[in-house]
């Protein structure tokens, strides 16, 4: 890259790991990035009903990752696009910008003053306590995980907890807010119909339906920006960054991964890292037209575009928790196998059409959005299926299965779909899913070459330049 160009710094802070990309405006690539992985996950006191993370690991992992980056290429940085995890809350006090120590600018803030990041898999609000919530006007259900209901049980539960901060916002919000210095949380359309109680056609929150029901409205972010609207400007140079440098708000991670991934209009996006999504844009989108209840829900997308979402708890983490539940069995029978050769193993073993079996898993450890109380289950084992290979290949069907059975192949090619572009480390590294993803939905599947979420925020945040 010769010096001169234009560049756009790309930032996702993902559940289980931090990205950062540094983005080409002349040939749309990607010339230099960095990832970390904060291991930012808090027990709960909740045990496994909470989940919570290190708001300073996770600034920790952006602020390493941008000190790696080639600074020849960071100076000429134009603008800054961010992302990050939907449907999360952090809660912290007034403390304007981090200031520079010793002249340079650190991005961090006092453990005194912000909370944990109550993550979208924090399960504390059952379908008891969301019941007894007042009814949203919005198109979009409020689940548990959801900011608003997670501020809605704090307010109710433990409101000492609410009364310790002034404002509130994703993680990915808290980033910009202290890269700009500003007084004012700005958050954008799509993180804000991730929380619930938000009216996406009128932009704005349900206030005086929360107000009545005991919810600090006053904590609430006031400005609500459209995807691609700048928030605020870097306030201090940053690793050869310029001070001055426009910060776009920021945006969900699921919008960025489609925005990166899509060339067609006739493209669905299949997501499979931690969790798992399906998603297309929906042509035509009508708010009084939308189901009032599902497997499908409809977020900001951009340029007033919605996407249609079928969005499963159950993706990668499923897989996971099968292989560290091998890894125990094994080290019970004296044995220790690394994560890796687990892994190759189940991979080796799943590929071949042996491991094809009557047996059905039905792999919803977390049991779904739309029905919680659903658990994991497997059905027609048979004498020749009690074997490794059937077990993991049956678990890989099941996820993607559960996929099928909340936004089918049927749908697909109604909305004139025509190809799965997938992403995701979950689906990438695993050629067992990305089979049994063409078996259940019969369509070209294409692995995304640049389909990180920082990518997505980059050329949305160049896309408002």
């Amino acid at each position: 890259m010769p010096n001169g160009g234009k560049l756009v710094l790309g930032i996702d802070l993902g559940t289980t790991s931090v990205k950062v990309i540094i983005l080409s405006t002349e040939t749309k690539q990607i010339v230099a990035k960095q990832s970390k992985e904060p291991q930012a996950n808090v027990p709960s006191d909740l045990g496994i009903e909470g989940n919570k993370q290190d708001v300073p690991k996770i600034l920790s992992a952006v602020h390493n990752c941008v000190s790696r980056l080639p600074k020849y290429l960071l100076r000429q940085v134009k603008s800054i696009g961010i992302c990050g995890q939907m449907h999360g809350v952090a809660l912290w006090k007034t403390t304007g910008s981090p200031e520079k120590e010793d002249g340079i600018f650190k991005l961090e803030i006092d453990r005194q003053s912000v909370s944990h990041l109550y993550t979208w898999q924090d399960a504390r609000c059952d379908k008891n306590f969301l019941r007894i919530l007042p009814q949203s006007k919005s198109h979009l259900p409020v689940h548990t995980g959801f900011g608003c209901a997670t501020l809605f049980w704090f307010a109710r539960n433990k409101p000492e907890k609410l009364q310790k901060y002034d404002r509130c916002g994703t993680v990915q919000d808290l980033l910009v807010n202290l890269l700009t210095g500003s007084d004012e949380i700005t958050m954008s359309t799509q993180n804000a119909a991730s929380w619930g109680y938000f009216l996406t056609d009128q932009a704005k929150w349900e206030t005086e339906l929360m107000a009545n029901a005991g919810f600090p409205v006053n904590l609430l972010p006031k400005s609500i920006l459209k995807p691609g609207q700048v928030a605020g400007k870097l306030r201090h140079p940053w690793f050869g960054i310029p001070a001055g440098v426009p910060i776009g708000v920021a945006l969900g991670d699921l919008q960025c991964s489609v925005l990166a991934l899509l060339k067609e209009p006739d493209e669905a996006v299949l997501n499979i890292s931690t969790s798992a999504q399906l998603t297309y844009v929906h042509p035509s989108f009508d708010l009084n037209d939308c189901p009032e209840s599902g497997s499908i829900e409809y977020f900001p997308y951009f340029n007033d575009k919605y996407l249609a979402v079928a969005a499963s708890m159950n993706g990668g983490n499923t897989l996971a928790t099968f292989v560290k539940t091998l890894q125990h069995w094994a080290m019970d029978l004296g044995f220790s196998v690394p994560q890796s050769k687990v892994w190759e193993k189940l991979i080796a073993l799943g590929k071949e059409e042996s491991a094809v079996s009557t047996m059905e898993i039905e792999p919803l450890l977390l049991g779904e959005r739309y029905d919680p109380d659903k658990t994991a289950s497997v059905t027609g084992i048979t004498l020749d299926s009690l074997n490794l290979a059937s077990v993991f290949r049956s678990l890989c069907s099941g996820v993607i299965r559960n996929l099928h059975n909340m936004m089918s192949q049927d749908l697909l090619k109604a909305k004139g779909i025509k190809r799965i572009v997938g992403n995701g480390s979950g689906l990438v590294r695993n050629p067992v899913l990305q089979k049994e993803v063409t078996n259940w939905y019969k369509l070209p599947l294409e692995l995304g070459q640049s389909g990180d979420a920082a990518f997505g925020a980059a050329l949305a945040a160049l896309a408002s330049n």
